[in-house]
């Protein structure tokens, strides 16, 4: 299946004539993060997809034949983990109305903390490591 990402294409350019080129520069600059975010965002759904699917399939192994290797439970803590703190994450945004708002400051005061609230398939350099891996085996 062919598939063509098409872009969206904004015109400012009544901005521009009316002399708010700051205002113009602002919204191109944050139009580009946000896509960015976007794609790590859905670059790291589609690799905990993968990732819960592997593990799923060594506890199967794990079922039938009594004997993983380490690193095979190394991932399945991994995987454990980053689970829990999907859920540390998602409960509040189900239960507490606005919670929205609060989540990115709960994850900065936690940061501040030392303790880690972001799975690791939505860290950057987590995600570079993974996109390095696809395209090398590719």
């Amino acid at each position: 299946m062919n598939r063509t990402n098409k872009k969206i294409r904004i015109d400012l350019t009544i901005f521009e004539k009316n002399g708010q080129k700051e205002f113009v520069q602002i919204v191109q600059k944050n139009k580009l993060r946000a896509n960015k975010a976007m794609n790590d965002f859905f670059r790291g759904i589609k690799n905990e997809a993968v990732d819960t699917k592997e593990t799923s399939r060594i506890i199967l192994k794990f079922v039938a034949t009594q004997n993983i290797s380490k690193i095979e439970e190394k991932h399945i803590k991994t995987q454990v983990y980053d689970m829990f703190k999907i859920l540390g994450i998602g409960v509040p945004f189900v239960f507490i109305p606005g919670a929205t708002l609060i989540i990115p400051f709960l994850l900065k005061v936690a940061e501040k903390k030392g303790i880690d609230l972001i799975p690791s398939n939505f860290k950057a350099e987590e995600i570079d490591k993974i996109t390095i891996k696809s395209k090398n085996n590719l």
